[in-house]
């Protein structure tokens, strides 16, 4: 909703058009006690406004861009993305990962946190993690886990700054969008990509889509634990994990197709069958 509001203000802004703001509430939104990759990945963000969009219930659909699948429809286009946020994690319950206790449970749902955790501290115990920010927040109260991982930028949009410790990139290197928001209109709407095209950030846009060509090019999922960050003079960081965190590989390079089979080719089978399904 923070970031619907971004963009309805946005457009205002440039265009000083009426906007309103249509609230579809997604499987991912209703469904919080299991892991994504457990019941239908990405989709579950997306599906229910793709449907609106393409029957013409909405003009555009706004989404955090680490949540959309890499192949999209052809009748739907990413017109858009924001100046990106923050892309660190930021953790909860501790000053930073080595300063947690042995044998520690940390929640989280995220395969690529998940493993970047294991391969930094092997003692961890990973449980599930699901849910909006204040679900999370609760749950750690609860005493449900000593710790768990949020993105910095969604904090930041929610105007809670001074939750958590940011965990450094060479720490842990961010998913890929991470910190992206990005608009979707229909191909063949015109008049709507020209009104979002005012709000393109042309140097996110170039590293998410140079990230998200990464993703193709690994055919990963949402079972594969994948770290990446495009920088503005066209490099990328990759770094790909076996899920336990016991295997890990890592390159930079400008093309994403090329960056893609060079981590393949290196990695071992431990994390090799996690991509290019």
């Amino acid at each position: 909703m923070v970031q619907a509001g971004m963009v309805r203000d946005g457009l205002i802004a440039a265009h000083h058009i009426a906007v309103e703001i249509h609230i579809i509430k997604t499987t991912g939104d209703k469904v919080q006690h299991r892991p994504l990759a457990e019941i239908g990945g990405k989709a579950l963000w997306t599906k229910e406004l793709d449907r609106a969009l393409l029957d013409g219930e909405i003009d555009i659909a706004v989404h955090s861009m680490k949540d959309v699948e890499t192949i999209r429809p052809p009748e739907i286009v990413i017109a858009a993305i924001l100046p990106r946020a923050d892309v660190r994690d930021r953790i909860i319950g501790a000053t930073l990962v080595a300063a947690l206790p042995q044998r520690a449970t940390v929640g989280t749902s995220s395969p690529r946190r998940a493993a970047q955790l294991l391969r930094l501290r092997p003692d961890l115990n990973i449980v599930p993690f699901r849910g909006n920010v204040d679900t999370r927040l609760s749950k750690l109260a609860a005493g449900q886990a000593d710790a768990t991982l949020l993105a910095a930028a969604g904090l930041d949009r929610l105007g809670r700054p001074d939750i958590g410790v940011a965990v450094p990139i060479d720490v842990m290197l961010p998913a890929p969008a991470q910190g992206a928001v990005g608009i979707e209109a229909r191909s063949a709407d015109a008049e709507s990509r020209a009104l979002v095209a005012a709000l393109d950030h042309a140097p996110t846009h170039a590293s998410v889509k140079a990230e998200r060509a990464l993703l193709a090019a690994l055919r990963a999922d949402c079972h594969s634990p994948v770290a990446a960050l495009a920088s503005t003079d066209g490099a990328i960081r990759a770094e790909l994990f076996a899920a336990d965190g016991s295997a890990h590989v890592a390159g930079v390079g400008s093309n994403p197709t090329m960056l893609a089979a060079d981590l393949l080719a290196r990695a071992p089978d431990s994390i090799r069958r996690l991509f290019a399904a």
